[in-house]
């Protein structure tokens, strides 16, 4: 029994040794971007040459929202990731788990059948949901490595109390979830595995936290209202993206980096690809500190205070985006260069290229010049506003059901 055992845990650890990989950042990060932008042309092209009849430019979606079987290929959406976090893999050979129960009345002991104590689990993991639920969570949900949270097939609703906590662990995918009205977390007892538990104190109130997390995927979700962001990655968190969501009615939207002292953030470095950022938004979509950004083929339709803000020399490679300024005169501008006199900010390397500028905004570039490295990895065939449309169409939470193409 005992050698069987050994030789599962081997034959486990030789399926994932692959994904195990370094969250050192990547040397050449605009090699990554220009690796985005092939991807999103070469679905352009299936599109135009109708290849696929369903394909829309997208090439996360195209990846498999054309499989009708998609219910029964659903670790299939492991190999559809782009950018930074391509390589979160997720629960990928791990047991298909069933959540049957909404509940959450345990956070140091929860029940079989919930989303808590799914989560929690060693072993890889791909989590679904047997129907429709609204999940109210006691204190935050701090999640194991390798897993997926997949809202496919069901409408599934984290509300109401503290959201999704992901701390020094990898391989995490959260796709088609709603994650709106999150609370901050009281100080508690709450497990994070089947062998530890610990105090935690007052969380922040984030809809998704990742803290020291990396190759991290966030795909799919729609998030609004949350008590501090909707998105946050801070304290050396990395290898991460931020696809296909919708966002709306929240103030700070996404915080990527803890702050200006912080360096260990350097390392830090996000896709944020395909997003809508939509009415009741204010601001922070991203505010970046320290670390690479890669803002491609986004949709801004709503801001009230700038789009894009941050401090401590980020570097932003923006391409391809559609900012719709707001009709008050003074919020224009998409940039916001914060806590920095221009003396500063200007040698900062912040950079537009095809970006579609509508109703007076403006994109305040900054830095010495692009690289040719940097001008080739913003290089995208297809014009922006023949894109975000139809690429943006589906952002948000799909209403994905059996039996039929998502």
């Amino acid at each position: 029994m005992a050698t069987t055992f050994l030789s599962l845990l081997f034959l486990i650890f030789s399926l994932l040794t692959p994904a195990l990989i370094s969250s050192s950042p990547v040397q050449d990060p605009e090699f990554v971007a220009q690796e985005v932008n092939r991807k999103i042309n070469a679905s352009v092209a299936r599109r135009n040459l109708g290849y696929l009849s369903c394909a829309t430019g997208n090439p996360i979606d195209d990846c498999w929202r054309c499989d009708p079987n998609w219910e029964k290929n659903r670790q299939r959406l492991a190999d559809c990731a782009i950018g930074f976090g391509k390589n979160a893999i997720g629960g990928k050979n791990g047991k298909i788990y069933v959540v049957t129960d909404s509940g959450d009345d345990d956070p140091v002991t929860p029940k079989p059948g919930t989303l808590r104590y799914a989560v929690i689990q060693d072993e890889p993991l791909w989590i679904i949901f047997a129907r429709d639920m609204v999940i109210k969570l006691k204190e935050e949900r701090i999640m194991n490595s390798f897993k997926t949270i997949d809202g496919r097939g069901a409408s599934v609703h984290i509300a109401g109390g503290p959201c999704i906590t992901i701390q020094y662990v990898t391989n995490v995918i959260i796709h088609g979830i709603n994650i709106h009205d999150c609370k901050q977390g009281g100080n508690a007892m709450v497990r994070d595995s089947p062998r530890h538990y610990g105090w935690r104190t007052v969380s922040d109130g984030d809809g998704v936290s990742i803290f020291g997390g990396s190759h991290v995927w966030v795909d799919h979700c729609s998030l609004s209202n949350c008590n501090d962001g909707l998105i946050d990655a801070i304290h050396g968190s990395t290898a991460i993206t931020i696809s296909n969501n919708y966002m709306t009615h929240h103030d700070k939207v996404m915080l990527l980096g803890h702050s200006d002292s912080y360096t260990q953030d350097k390392n830090m470095q996000v896709t944020i690809a395909f997003n809508h950022f939509g009415e009741g938004l204010v601001q922070r979509m991203p505010r970046c500190r320290h670390g690479y950004f890669h803002v491609v083929n986004n949709d801004y339709t709503h801001w009230e205070m700038y789009a894009i803000g941050g401090s401590a020399n980020p570097t932003i490679n923006s391409r391809g985006n559609r900012f719709v300024a707001p009709d008050d005169r003074f919020s224009k501008e998409v940039t916001k260069h914060e806590d920095a006199a221009e003396s500063e900010w200007k040698g900062w390397n912040w950079r537009s290229e095809g970006d579609l500028l509508v109703n007076g905004a403006f994109f305040t570039a900054s830095g010495a010049g692009a690289s040719s490295s940097y001008a080739r990895a913003s290089s995208l065939s297809a014009r922006p506003s023949s894109l975000v449309g139809s690429i943006t169409t589906g952002a948000g939470a799909l209403t994905c059901r059996k039996g039929s193409r998502c």
